[in-house]
């Protein structure tokens, strides 16, 4: 039986899809780092969830345009300086 997957929308009508068991390995992951203020990988799992995201954001950037420079994402993703 093939396991179901969970799509993600974007703003810009693109879409990644995970399965389950990468939405709830990746959100136990970064769950720990809310809670601990540290990013560690405690199962191979993780690391492999991981690259699977890195792999289809990979996808939507390469395939995206107009797509904001690094520097531009991580301006727009700042706490506002107060």
């Amino acid at each position: 039986m093939r396991e179901a997957d969970i799509t993600i929308r974007l703003t810009d009508e693109r879409s990644i899809r995970l399965t389950v068991a990468e939405a709830l390995v990746l959100d136990e992951f970064l769950g720990r780092y809310s809670d601990k203020d540290q990013l560690n990988i405690v199962d191979q799992a993780e690391q492999q969830a991981l690259w699977n995201l890195q792999c289809l954001l990979e996808r939507v950037v390469l395939h995206a345009y107009p797509w904001p420079t690094l520097e531009e994402a991580r301006s727009a993703l700042r706490d506002p300086v107060e």
